[in-house]
This record gives C-alpha cells, structure tokens and sequence, in this order.
C-alpha cells in the first residue's frame, strides 16, 4: 500500500456522536495485539497473526502513519480505519491508472454490533472526501463476510464487480462523495 499523496497528517482529531478518529499512541498497544490476533477479527482476513510474534513486533509506540486511525470509544480503542493506495496489481479498480483509495477496518469483537464501524467509517469518508474531493473511495471484502457486507451498504459503495482472491469469492464496490452525499 502506498499513502494517500498529498494529505497534512495528522488531521485533527475526527470526532462524531460516540467516538474520537485519531493517531495511535502508546495505550494502544495492547488493543492492537488483542485486535490482530483475535480468532474472530482474523476469519475473514486469512487467520490471526500469533500473540507472541505480533507481541514482538509491535513497538511501545505503534506506528503512526497516513490514513490510519484509531477508533476511541471513552478513552480506549476499539478498532482501527485505514485509507491506503490500493496495490495496482491487485484486482478491482475503478480508474485506469489505479490507485484508488481503499477503504479498510477492523474492530475488536466486542464492538461489533453496535454501530461503531458504521459511524467511524461515515465520519473517515466524509473527512476523506473534504480532503480529496471527487476522489473515489474502494472496499474489497469477501462475500461470506456478511457484516462487512451490510456495512457496505450502509456507506453507500456501489457493486463494482466480483472476483475470486486469497481464495474467496471477493465483492469490490467503490464509493464517491458526489454520488453519496444527500
């Protein structure tokens, strides 16, 4: 993945009803184990990572970069958004030369359910679309994966295709702010 291009980062702290979108910092480092290597978080992702390896590898401070945030519910995070170049070898894109912004995100399970994913990611696409406008915004996710499903409904990313990856059938929509917005 490569970064999102000419974006100041950080962007100020995102903030909606119930969470705060912003930079990791050091309390974080346990959620972001626990997120990584969670049975559940990984069915759909190709497994868990292995506690003691992911323990090793991730620094006190966990790595900052553009187009990741935390997702803070009162304090503490509970799921991670990133807004990254998709790799133009890969399957699914809208534009010729590829590139696209790709949507992903990943929430303890204890958040599911709850509305958090839908409300984190609303508020990172509108900053998305304040930030680039017009710029196209892509989801890939498996279609087995039904609550990732529902949720790309609920943004509004539109079917662009489906293809076969990672060894799974794969639903690719994208999702743009002229036609979203309203």
């Amino acid at each position: 993945m490569t970064e999102l291009g000419p974006v100041a980062w950080p962007p100020a702290p995102i903030r909606t009803e119930r969470l705060v979108l912003r930079e990791p910092e050091a309390r974080d480092r346990a959620a972001i184990i626990e997120l990584f290597t969670s049975p559940e978080v990984g069915t759909y992702i190709g497994g868990p990572r292995p506690r003691d390896e992911f323990e090793r590898a991730v620094p006190e401070v966990p790595r900052r970069r553009p187009g990741l945030f935390v997702v803070d519910l009162d304090g503490a995070m509970i799921g991670i958004i990133t807004l990254d170049r998709r790799d133009a070898e890969r399957p699914g894109h809208v534009r010729p030369d590829a590139g696209e912004a790709e949507l992903g995100y990943m929430f303890l399970p204890e958040a599911w359910g709850c509305g958090y994913a839908t409300e984190a990611c609303a508020a990172a696409l509108e900053w998305f679309a304040a930030t680039l406008p017009s710029e196209p915004v892509v989801l890939c996710t498996q279609t087995a994966n039904d609550r990732s499903m529902r949720l790309a409904a609920k943004l509004r990313f539109t079917e662009v295709e489906r293809f076969e990856e990672y060894g799974a059938e794969q639903w690719f929509g994208v999702w743009s702010s002229v036609t979203s917005s309203g």
